[in-house]
């Protein structure tokens, strides 16, 4: 039985290099206004994780099915259509902090916005600490 292999994984790429090849403007301009929100509300400096994700902090996953890995506490991708917000899992607070939230579709884990004037700014660095709280009281040995 081969080992599963995590596909995101933290990596020694530059951020600022990475939001740089963001071709709209106005979305690269969205993409340092996220990552500044990200990086003062959350205390942890920006790391790529894979090819496109824009992490914070990270934690020490273990499920029962035995698989495990690292991931960001919190994170965001600037992507084509929309801009990915990455928050925990399983977060039952997140669905009351999203109706005070703006625009925008939510995943599982990842809430899908146009553009920052789109949101509210207090919610987002809300979501960001809640997810944070969250992840470390669920993995506290992190």
């Amino acid at each position: 039985m081969s080992k599963y292999e995590q596909k995101t994984k933290e990596t020694e790429h530059d951020v600022v290099e990475f939001i740089e090849k963001v071709d709209n403007p106005k979305k690269r301009e969205d993409a340092y206004k996220i990552l500044e929100i990200f990086e003062e509300t959350s205390g942890y400096e920006a790391k790529m994780w894979g090819p496109s994700i824009i992490g914070f902090g990270s934690y020490h996953y273990k499920y029962s099915s035995g698989h495990e890995g690292d991931a960001p506490l919190v994170g965001f991708s600037p992507r084509k259509a929309k801009i990915s917000l990455y928050f925990a899992t399983g977060d039952t607070e997140r669905e009351e902090t999203l109706k005070r939230f703006g625009k925008y579709t939510a995943g599982k884990s990842c809430v899908y916005i146009n553009k920052v004037d789109d949101i509210e700014v207090e919610v987002l660095k809300e979501m960001i600490t809640q997810s944070i709280k969250f992840l470390q009281n669920l993995y506290p040995n992190n």
